[in-house]
């Protein structure tokens, strides 16, 4: 019985840390573009995680974050959640009943913000060597 109960704590505990990774991946997705202005190789995985945060937005791709979790969670003896992460907690969370066409639309928005921002710092960078 406490075997049980040891493994099914340390499923969760997995759980639990695959979530917070997911959390901190959104954070990244949302707010990199500020943290890596001057690390060229951040900026290209930044972009990378950009690209790919729309493709899952636009396309039903699982996300392997959200897979892992619901497996760790099942494990652990715990009903996973169905649908995608963000519909999940920002439902229950934040926005109680949020419609996940609104969610689609946001998250899309905030990517492709993110990928004008560094579209305009390439055309600026581009426009002032020109110039030069």
């Amino acid at each position: 019985m406490y075997a049980v109960l040891l493994v099914s704590n340390f499923y969760s505990a997995l759980a639990t840390a695959v979530l917070f990774l997911h959390g901190l991946f959104i954070f990244w997705v949302i707010f990199g573009a500020i943290l890596v202005r001057s690390r060229p190789v951040l900026r290209w995985l930044h972009i990378a995680s950009l690209v790919w945060g729309v493709l899952t937005e636009l396309i039903p791709w699982p996300c392997p974050l959200t897979l892992l979790e619901n497996w760790l969670e099942a494990k652990a003896g715990v009903v996973p959640y169905e649908g995608g992460f963000l519909l999940h907690y920002l439902d229950r969370l934040v926005y109680p009943n949020v419609s996940p066409s609104i969610l689609t639309v946001a998250g899309v928005f905030v990517c492709a913000l993110n990928l004008a921002l560094y579209a305009w710092q390439i055309w600026s960078a581009l426009h002032i060597r020109s110039a030069k």
